[in-house]
C-alpha cells in the first residue's frame, strides 16, 4: 500500500511540475520582453493625457478677460432690459424686443458653451465635443431666427411678457 502512495505522489509531483513549467513559460517570456524597455522614473509619460501641460490659447479678444467682461456686462444688462419689458408695452418699442431677444439668446449660448467647454472638451471627447459644439451653434442660429420671426410677425417678447404677467 505504501508503494502505491509513493508512486501516486511521484506521479502527481511530475505532472504538477510539468504543468507549472508550461503555465509559467509565457510569464518568463513576458518578463524578458518587459526588461527590454528602459525604466522611466515616476512611470511612463503618455502624450495627450493628464501628464501633458495645458496648452496656452493664443490671445484673442473673443476669449479671456475681454470675453469674461462681456459676459458680466451682458448678464448685468439683462436686468434693466427685463424691467423695461415689464414697464413698457412691446408694440411701441420694437428695438427693446430685439435687444431683449438677442441678449437672452446670447446669454443662453454663452452659458451652454461654458458647460460644453468644461465637460465635453475635444481633448477628452474628440468626436462628441465638437459635435455638441456645432449642435449648440446650429440651435442658437435657429433660436435667433425664431426670435426674429416672433418679434416681427407676432406680438414680440415684451408683449408676451406683459400678457404672461397679467394672465
Amino acid at each position: 500500500m505504501s508503494s502505491s502512495l509513493v508512486a501516486r505522489s511521484a506521479f502527481n509531483r511530475n505532472v504538477a511540475t510539468a504543468l507549472a513549467r508550461r503555465s509559467l513559460r509565457p510569464l518568463a517570456v513576458q518578463a524578458r520582453g518587459a526588461a527590454d524597455y528602459a525604466y522611466v522614473p515616476g512611470g511612463p509619460i503618455y502624450r495627450g493625457t493628464v501628464n501633458d501641460p495645458t496648452p496656452f490659447p493664443p490671445p484673442s479678444k473673443t476669449h479671456g478677460s475681454y470675453h469674461w467682461a462681456f459676459e458680466r456686462l451682458l448678464s448685468a444688462g439683462l436686468v434693466p432690459l427685463t424691467v423695461a419689458a415689464f414697464a413698457t408695452s412691446g408694440t411701441n418699442y420694437p428695438i427693446l424686443d430685439g435687444l431683449l431677444g438677442i441678449s437672452l439668446v446670447m446669454h443662453s449660448h454663452i452659458g451652454f458653451d461654458s458647460i460644453l467647454v468644461d465637460y465635453l472638451h475635444p481633448r477628452k471627447f474628440p468626436r462628441l465635443g465638437p459635435l455638441f459644439t456645432w449642435a449648440l451653434r446650429a440651435t442658437t442660429a435657429g433660436v435667433l431666427v425664431g426670435v426674429y420671426q416672433f418679434n416681427t410677425n407676432d406680438i414680440g417678447l415684451t408683449e408676451l411678457i406683459v400678457k404672461a404677467w397679467h394672465a
